[in-house]
Protein backbone atom coordinates (compact mmCIF):
# COMPACT_ATOMS: atom_id res chain seq x y z
CA UNK A 1 0.00 0.00 0.00
CA UNK A 2 0.89 3.38 -1.22
CA UNK A 3 -0.85 6.94 -0.23
CA UNK A 4 0.60 9.80 -2.14
CA UNK A 5 -1.30 13.16 -1.05
CA UNK A 6 -0.20 16.91 -0.95
CA UNK A 7 1.92 17.79 -4.21
CA UNK A 8 3.75 21.02 -4.88
CA UNK A 9 5.70 21.42 -7.94
CA UNK A 10 8.08 24.53 -7.44
CA UNK A 11 10.13 26.43 -9.31
CA UNK A 12 9.80 25.81 -12.80
CA UNK A 13 10.25 29.72 -13.94
CA UNK A 14 13.54 30.29 -12.04
CA UNK A 15 15.09 27.43 -12.82
CA UNK A 16 14.26 27.92 -16.65
CA UNK A 17 15.86 31.53 -16.32
CA UNK A 18 18.68 29.95 -15.08
CA UNK A 19 18.67 27.46 -17.76
CA UNK A 20 19.45 30.35 -19.94
CA UNK A 21 22.44 31.86 -18.07
CA UNK A 22 25.47 30.29 -20.40
CA UNK A 23 24.22 31.76 -23.38
CA UNK A 24 22.73 34.54 -22.39
CA UNK A 25 19.63 34.15 -24.07
CA UNK A 26 17.22 35.32 -21.78
CA UNK A 27 15.23 37.26 -24.40
CA UNK A 28 14.10 34.18 -25.80
CA UNK A 29 12.46 33.16 -22.64
CA UNK A 30 8.58 32.79 -23.13
CA UNK A 31 6.95 30.68 -20.24
CA UNK A 32 4.46 32.08 -18.38
CA UNK A 33 1.93 31.58 -15.22
CA UNK A 34 -1.74 30.70 -16.29
CA UNK A 35 -4.58 32.37 -14.64
CA UNK A 36 -4.38 29.66 -12.31
CA UNK A 37 -0.93 30.33 -11.41
CA UNK A 38 0.22 27.42 -13.13
CA UNK A 39 3.79 27.73 -14.89
CA UNK A 40 2.86 27.01 -18.74
CA UNK A 41 6.31 26.40 -20.95
CA UNK A 42 6.80 28.79 -24.23
CA UNK A 43 7.55 27.01 -26.76
CA UNK A 44 11.31 28.06 -27.14
CA UNK A 45 11.63 27.07 -23.58
CA UNK A 46 10.19 23.59 -23.84
CA UNK A 47 12.47 23.71 -26.61
CA UNK A 48 15.57 24.44 -24.71
CA UNK A 49 14.74 22.30 -21.62
CA UNK A 50 14.37 19.22 -23.89
CA UNK A 51 17.51 19.57 -25.63
CA UNK A 52 19.23 19.41 -22.14
CA UNK A 53 17.45 16.85 -20.78
CA UNK A 54 18.69 15.00 -23.89
CA UNK A 55 22.21 15.89 -23.47
CA UNK A 56 22.51 14.21 -20.08
CA UNK A 57 23.16 15.37 -16.37
CA UNK A 58 26.18 17.64 -17.25
CA UNK A 59 23.78 19.98 -18.85
CA UNK A 60 20.58 19.57 -17.52
CA UNK A 61 21.15 20.86 -14.12
CA UNK A 62 18.15 23.28 -14.24
CA UNK A 63 16.16 20.31 -13.28
CA UNK A 64 17.87 20.42 -9.65
CA UNK A 65 16.06 23.68 -9.56
CA UNK A 66 12.71 22.49 -9.73
CA UNK A 67 11.47 20.96 -6.34
CA UNK A 68 8.71 18.61 -5.48
CA UNK A 69 7.02 18.11 -2.40
CA UNK A 70 4.82 15.66 -1.06
CA UNK A 71 3.40 13.58 1.43
CA UNK A 72 3.65 9.87 1.36
CA UNK A 73 2.12 7.41 3.52
CA UNK A 74 4.12 3.84 3.10
CA UNK A 75 5.51 0.82 4.48
CA UNK A 76 8.27 0.69 6.42
CA UNK A 77 9.74 -2.37 4.02
CA UNK A 78 9.08 0.67 1.17
CA UNK A 79 10.61 3.32 3.23
CA UNK A 80 13.95 0.95 3.55
CA UNK A 81 14.55 1.20 -0.32
CA UNK A 82 13.73 5.06 -0.89
CA UNK A 83 16.21 6.03 1.46
CA UNK A 84 18.61 4.65 -1.16
CA UNK A 85 17.74 7.82 -2.79
CA UNK A 86 19.57 10.82 -0.51
CA UNK A 87 21.00 13.28 -2.62
CA UNK A 88 19.51 16.20 -2.92
CA UNK A 89 16.24 15.12 -1.00
CA UNK A 90 15.11 16.17 2.47
CA UNK A 91 12.14 14.15 4.90
CA UNK A 92 10.33 14.50 8.17
CA UNK A 93 8.28 11.01 8.77
CA UNK A 94 5.95 11.07 11.62
CA UNK A 95 8.13 9.09 14.76
CA UNK A 96 7.89 5.85 16.10
CA UNK A 97 9.75 6.60 18.58
CA UNK A 98 8.23 9.40 20.38
CA UNK A 99 4.07 8.18 19.02
CA UNK A 100 3.98 4.49 18.81
CA UNK A 101 2.12 4.16 21.82
CA UNK A 102 -0.25 7.08 21.41
CA UNK A 103 -3.34 5.34 19.62
CA UNK A 104 -4.63 2.02 19.36
CA UNK A 105 -3.15 -0.40 16.65
CA UNK A 106 -5.36 -1.54 13.55
CA UNK A 107 -5.27 -3.52 10.53
CA UNK A 108 -5.07 0.01 9.03
CA UNK A 109 -1.99 0.54 10.00
CA UNK A 110 -0.24 -2.10 8.15
CA UNK A 111 0.35 -2.62 4.51
CA UNK A 112 -1.70 -5.81 3.97
CA UNK A 113 -3.88 -5.51 0.35
CA UNK A 114 -1.47 -8.79 -0.80
CA UNK A 115 -1.60 -11.17 2.21
CA UNK A 116 -3.45 -14.04 1.70
CA UNK A 117 -6.04 -15.45 4.20
CA UNK A 118 -3.17 -17.02 6.36
CA UNK A 119 -1.01 -13.67 6.81
CA UNK A 120 -4.03 -11.27 8.09
CA UNK A 121 -4.89 -14.71 10.32
CA UNK A 122 -1.35 -14.01 11.72
CA UNK A 123 -1.18 -9.93 11.53
CA UNK A 124 -4.67 -10.17 13.31
CA UNK A 125 -2.61 -11.88 16.34
CA UNK A 126 0.49 -9.69 16.35
CA UNK A 127 -1.72 -7.00 16.61
CA UNK A 128 -3.76 -8.01 19.48
CA UNK A 129 0.33 -8.96 21.19
CA UNK A 130 0.80 -5.32 20.05
CA UNK A 131 -1.85 -3.72 21.60
CA UNK A 132 -1.80 -5.52 24.80
CA UNK A 133 1.85 -4.88 24.91
CA UNK A 134 0.96 -0.79 24.56
CA UNK A 135 -2.09 -0.85 27.19
CA UNK A 136 0.51 -2.28 29.28
CA UNK A 137 2.88 0.18 28.74
CA UNK A 138 0.88 2.98 28.93
CA UNK A 139 -0.19 1.83 32.44
CA UNK A 140 3.08 0.70 33.92
CA UNK A 141 5.63 3.09 31.88
CA UNK A 142 7.99 0.40 31.55
CA UNK A 143 10.73 0.48 28.92
CA UNK A 144 11.08 -2.68 28.40
CA UNK A 145 7.43 -3.35 27.15
CA UNK A 146 8.00 -0.20 25.13
CA UNK A 147 11.02 -1.55 23.42
CA UNK A 148 9.44 -4.80 22.99
CA UNK A 149 6.84 -3.15 20.88
CA UNK A 150 9.51 -1.49 18.30
CA UNK A 151 11.47 -4.75 18.11
CA UNK A 152 8.00 -6.47 17.36
CA UNK A 153 6.72 -4.03 14.71
CA UNK A 154 6.98 -5.53 11.63
CA UNK A 155 8.32 -3.55 8.45
CA UNK A 156 4.66 -3.62 6.82
CA UNK A 157 3.94 -0.61 9.27
CA UNK A 158 2.95 2.18 7.65
CA UNK A 159 5.07 5.65 8.04
CA UNK A 160 4.30 9.14 6.60
CA UNK A 161 6.81 11.77 5.69
CA UNK A 162 7.18 14.92 4.18
CA UNK A 163 9.26 14.90 1.51
CA UNK A 164 10.91 17.25 -0.51
CA UNK A 165 13.23 16.10 -3.90
CA UNK A 166 13.83 17.92 -7.50
CA UNK A 167 13.76 16.50 -11.29
CA UNK A 168 16.84 15.38 -11.27
CA UNK A 169 15.77 13.17 -7.88
CA UNK A 170 12.65 11.97 -9.60
CA UNK A 171 14.14 10.77 -12.98
CA UNK A 172 16.66 8.61 -11.41
CA UNK A 173 14.34 7.05 -8.93
CA UNK A 174 11.72 6.58 -12.08
CA UNK A 175 14.12 4.92 -14.41
CA UNK A 176 15.47 2.61 -11.67
CA UNK A 177 12.32 1.56 -10.31
CA UNK A 178 9.78 1.73 -12.93
CA UNK A 179 10.00 -2.45 -13.50
CA UNK A 180 10.38 -3.00 -9.74
CA UNK A 181 9.14 -6.25 -8.44
CA UNK A 182 6.87 -4.25 -5.74
CA UNK A 183 3.66 -2.96 -6.71
CA UNK A 184 3.95 0.14 -4.06
CA UNK A 185 7.40 1.38 -6.92
CA UNK A 186 4.90 1.23 -9.63
CA UNK A 187 2.79 3.39 -8.11
CA UNK A 188 5.35 5.78 -7.10
CA UNK A 189 6.93 5.99 -10.53
CA UNK A 190 3.17 6.77 -12.01
CA UNK A 191 2.92 9.61 -9.51
CA UNK A 192 6.37 10.88 -11.43
CA UNK A 193 5.46 10.31 -14.60
CA UNK A 194 1.85 12.47 -14.49
CA UNK A 195 4.35 15.56 -12.23
CA UNK A 196 3.99 18.85 -14.90
CA UNK A 197 6.41 18.12 -18.09
CA UNK A 198 8.09 15.40 -16.83
CA UNK A 199 7.23 12.83 -19.49
CA UNK A 200 8.31 16.12 -21.91
CA UNK A 201 11.47 16.05 -20.54
CA UNK A 202 12.66 12.94 -19.33
CA UNK A 203 10.56 10.06 -21.62
CA UNK A 204 11.58 11.36 -25.22
CA UNK A 205 13.54 8.68 -25.88
CA UNK A 206 11.21 6.45 -24.75
CA UNK A 207 8.14 7.90 -26.68
CA UNK A 208 10.51 7.73 -29.66
CA UNK A 209 10.97 3.53 -29.42
CA UNK A 210 6.89 3.39 -29.35
CA UNK A 211 6.87 5.29 -32.58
Amino acid sequence: MIKIERTSVMNFDNAMRGARNPLNSWARYDSYFDDKGDFVFGENDLSLAKRLCAAGTDHRKFVRMIFVSVDVTAPMYWWKEYDTYKIGTVANSTSTMHKITSKPFALSDFSVDHMNAEGIAAMEKLIETLEDLRLRYLETKDKELWYTIIQLLPSSYNQMRTCTLNYENLCSIYYARRNHKLAEWHTYCDWIKALPYFADLFLQEQEKEKD
